[in-house]
């Protein structure tokens, strides 16, 4: 069939509107009068418009083909950029107007008559559970939520996609989106410009990758912001499922969301449909939900509501709240409060087993005007949340640039040399023992564990013999925690993010330092020698042999926390793996030394 998207618009138009005039038909369809004379045209040449201006049978068929079957509702993921709320409820069940949106959405497609819906489920399932009751929903599990995005999510209901509804659950519809009747695949994009968006509409009405570079230089060509429903016709829908099973297999798709698998080369098999942004919105942000609904229940929030109070203000002075990357142990958020930035952590999944946080404010209480920490503004020991001001002119160290290490390992050694006192000890076997308990009696994924294990703990006798001053030590002395100030010409760096130091041997700082940079030997042995060098010192062999030690110490330390990490849905990837290496290679490395 030889028709253009304006014909089949015109014909949906005809369908559900009749037809009395060429202006009437302007009006319902949004085409100009030249438009629609030629639509007219096309359609009574094709067979779709009798001489009244009526559908034909093979109009009435044609449509009844292309409409709607059923919907695939995409409600797997984290909603991270929804920090601090999504800690507490997930994204489809957050309330406009005392609505749930996913409630909203379903009530919607019953609206036009489909009531057969599936669920792709994950992060805070069982919060979902009562919709298939309500509303005899269908329920697909994404075990594997954590780990991989949408992209996962879609190819788990691909089986079902046939003329099918594909709909994010974080959707605010101020009309019904949907239809009775539909005459080809679409994709929704908004009339507004996003330059977090990688697809945007060109001068053809098509879909296409927007250039990165030509985004940030060109504001032409910032992407159409992306309401995510989809309208997936049979003719479209084969090719999406060969391509959501084919790029599902791919690691490197792990990360990718379903649109992917709508491109043929650079641009999207779906026809635009461009929207109104006030009509449709998702809603991905606390900042979005607030603009909204400024009543929404969702936005009383036990994290905004503890900052707000921290610095004096009301909710609503809290301000531009948006996600930080996502850390190993927590989410944090940056939020504006007046003229200033700050920073609230919120514990992560199963912090609370592995983190004390009496201990933790015994720490900063140590280092308190010492000059070695960011400007710690309220931290709450019982439920671990904590705020910050936000470090203007600032970088992490980069531990591949010598002049940040010698820098930043400066920076360490002098806050060592205080001296430092806290009431209590950082044990690197006894948290590493504790981590395993933590496993509920499931087996390492590591076949050779319990040598390694063997191996790792015979250091013991070692690291006792030796005469070791303990200090406070950082423990989690990493590159990401060294921030590098540099503002009108001068320099200087703050250690963040406190949350395991405790007394300890100041070398199993080094130890840290060069695990989490995934270091090779040379680049350890280089760490070392920086640190001494920073003190005016030669390196002791003996002080390396036990870096040495606390290197293979701590890889178990941290492989362990990694799978019970893992046991949450949290994976770490080739971190884990390295970590478990360093507790094998550097405890071989160690025995050729002594």
């Amino acid at each position: 069939m030889k028709l253009s998207i304006i014909d089949k618009d015109i014909l949906l138009t005809i369908s559900k509107h009749g037809y009395s005039n060429q202006r009437k038909l302007m009006d319902h369809s949004g085409y100009s009068i030249g438009s629609v004379n030629k639509s007219i045209s096309a359609l009574t040449e094709e067979g779709m418009l009798d001489d009244d201006m009526k559908l034909t049978k093979k109009a009435k068929t044609y449509l009844k083909d292309c409409s709607p079957k059923n919907a695939v509702i995409l409600a797997a993921g984290y909603g991270m950029r929804m920090v601090p709320i999504n800690t507490e409820t997930p994204k489809g069940l957050l309330t406009v107007d005392n609505v749930p949106l996913i409630e909203r959405t379903i009530e919607q497609l019953h609206e036009v008559g489909i009531t057969d819906i599936t669920m792709v489920v994950g992060f805070m399932m069982e919060f979902y559970d009562y919709l298939v009751d309500k509303y005899n929903v269908k329920m697909i599990y994404n075990n594997d939520y954590a780990t991989k995005n949408n992209l996962h999510s879609l190819r788990l209901a691909s089986k079902i996609i046939s003329d099918t509804y594909v709909v994010p659950c974080d959707i605010w519809s101020e009309k019904n989106p949907f239809s009775a009747t539909e005459a080809y695949s679409w994709y929704m994009v908004s009339d507004l410009l996003d330059e977090e968006s990688w697809i945007r509409v060109n001068r053809k009405s098509e879909l296409v990758r927007v250039n990165g570079e030509a985004r940030r230089d060109d504001l032409s060509k910032v992407g159409n912001r992306m309401i995510g429903i989809a309208y997936i016709c049979e003719e479209e829908a084969k090719f999406l499922r060969d391509n959501l099973e084919a790029f599902d297999e791919k690691p490197n798709y792990s990360d990718s969301f379903w649109e992917e698998s709508a491109f043929r080369k650079d641009r999207m098999f779906l026809n635009a449909r461009v929207v109104s942004h006030n009509e449709t919105t998702e809603i991905n942000t606390y900042e979005q939900l607030r603009e909204l609904d400024s009543e929404s229940r969702n936005l009383e929030n036990d994290a905004i509501g503890v900052a707000a109070q921290a610095l004096g203000v009301q909710q609503n002075d809290i301000k531009n709240i948006t996600v930080l990357k996502k850390g190993m142990t927590n989410r944090s958020f940056l939020f504006e409060c007046g003229t200033d930035k700050y920073i609230m952590r919120i514990p992560g999944e199963g912090t609370d087993q592995i983190i004390n946080r009496d201990k933790e404010a015994a720490v900063y209480a140590a280092i308190e005007g010492k000059g070695v920490c960011d400007d710690n503004v309220y931290l709450n020991p019982k439920n671990g949340y904590k705020i910050t001001k936000f470090i203007y002119d600032s970088r992490n160290c980069d531990p591949l640039n010598q002049k940040d290490l010698d820098m930043c390992m400066k920076k360490l050694r002098d806050f060592h040399d205080m001296k430092l006192q806290v009431p209590h000890t950082f044990e690197i076997l006894a948290h590493m023992d504790y981590y395993e308990s933590l496993w509920n009696g499931k087996k390492s994924v590591y076949r050779d564990y319990e040598k390694t294990k063997e191996n790792v703990l015979s250091l013991k006798s070692y690291i006792e013999s030796q005469k070791i001053e303990k200090t406070l030590a950082h423990i989690d002395a990493v590159p990401d925690n060294f921030m590098i100030i540099e503002k009108d010409g001068k320099v200087d760096i703050q250690l963040i993010d406190w949350e395991y130091a405790g007394m300890q041997d100041r070398y199993v700082d080094l130890a840290m330092f060069s695990i989490y940079s995934m270091y090779e030997k040379d680049q350890i042995d280089n760490l070392i020698e920086t640190y001494f060098r920073a003190g005016g010192q030669e390196v002791d062999e003996d002080i390396r042999t036990r870096v040495y030690a606390y290197i293979a110490m701590c890889g178990l330390l941290w492989s362990n926390w990694c799978e019970y990490k893992r046991g949450l849905g949290v994976d770490f990837g080739e971190y884990s793996l390295r970590q478990y290496r360093y507790a094998k290679d550097y405890y071989k490395l160690f025995k050729e030394r002594v």
